[in-house]
């Protein structure tokens, strides 16, 4: 229960929703609009129809133009293509609006940075919508694994919705897994140690390989995909060393109890104008890892 002296008790984060397709509706607006420390105001998309069906079951505002979006709000939420967030998430941000943003920050390292670089000179609170961080069974296995001896490591990402579906989008279908999926896994391998070099085999629309060196010592693989028919999405870390071996799954984890952490988090980040571990410069990082990966490209 929230308390009266936190910070968002008598006045919540007012923010915008950019983007209106089955992402934003299925997390961002339900997310944001049910509070307490969040009020969704406005909703923009470049479709208004589907703008006002997302807005409707919260009573937000459907603003008509993004400028009209940027007058309405506080903080700025995106649920876009990452070559629409690259080009408006500086613009929120030079207005002086706080930004969550989604993974990645832009479709290439260029436009990634000019988020980042944006953010930084703006001076303005951003977060990172890096779902499965905010969930308490991934914080405790990250303390744990700080306390191991780690040798190496297998990690999968996999599922099917590029097989088709209403998440087989232009994006995720042409850049493929390791721009949409792999965010995820390579931040979580970077946080049980920083990751000092990688390279990658595969094809990113099929099945993508990828090889990590840690500043620790060890070495980790990566394995994503978003067109195998697998029954549902599967996670899953496995840290091997001296000690028993520790696995993280997200098969039995309730999902759920990421999106009121998230929440939370980036209100008190907005009202307490702190940085997040989650932030910008952390998305910039993982772009960064992904374009070296991708240079980094053996076809054996």
């Amino acid at each position: 229960m929230i308390s009266d002296t936190s910070p968002w008790s008598h006045r919540p984060v007012e923010i915008g929703l950019v983007g209106a397709g089955p992402w934003a509706r299925a997390m961002h607006a339900r997310i944001l609009a049910e509070g307490p420390e969040t009020r969704l105001t406005a909703v923009w998309a470049r479709r208004a129809e589907a703008a006002r069906m997302t807005a409707a079951p919260y009573g937000a505002h459907v603003a008509a133009s993004y400028d009209e979006l940027l007058d309405r709000c506080e903080a700025v939420a995106f649920a876009v293509p990452p070559v629409v967030q690259a080009e408006l998430a500086p613009l929120a941000a030079k207005r002086g609006k706080a930004v969550l943003l989604e993974k990645p920050l832009g479709p290439d390292l260029p436009s990634a940075r000019r988020v980042a670089d944006a953010v930084a000179e703006a001076d303005v609170v951003s977060q990172l919508v890096l779902t499965k961080r905010y969930h308490p069974v991934t914080r405790a296995f990250l303390a744990d694994a700080h306390r191991m001896n780690v040798s190496g490591a297998r990690s999968c990402y996999l599922h099917g919705a590029f097989l088709g579906g209403e998440f087989a989008t232009g994006w995720r279908l042409e850049h493929g897994a390791l721009l949409d999926l792999g965010p995820h896994l390579i931040d979580l391998l970077d946080a049980i140690s920083p990751i000092t070099a990688i390279r990658s085999t595969g094809d990113p629309r099929r099945w993508i390989e990828l090889t990590c060196e840690h500043a620790n010592g060890a070495v980790s693989q990566a394995s994503l995909s978003g067109s195998v028919n697998v029954p549902g999405a599967l996670t899953r870390v496995e840290l091997f060393g001296p000690e028993a071996t520790l696995t993280y799954d997200t098969a039995e984890i309730d999902h759920e109890e990421c999106w009121p952490v998230l929440r939370r988090e980036f209100a008190t980040a907005v009202r307490t104008n702190s940085r997040s571990e989650l932030d910008a410069q952390r998305g910039l990082h993982l772009q960064t890892l992904m374009d070296q990966a991708t240079r980094n490209w053996s076809k054996h």
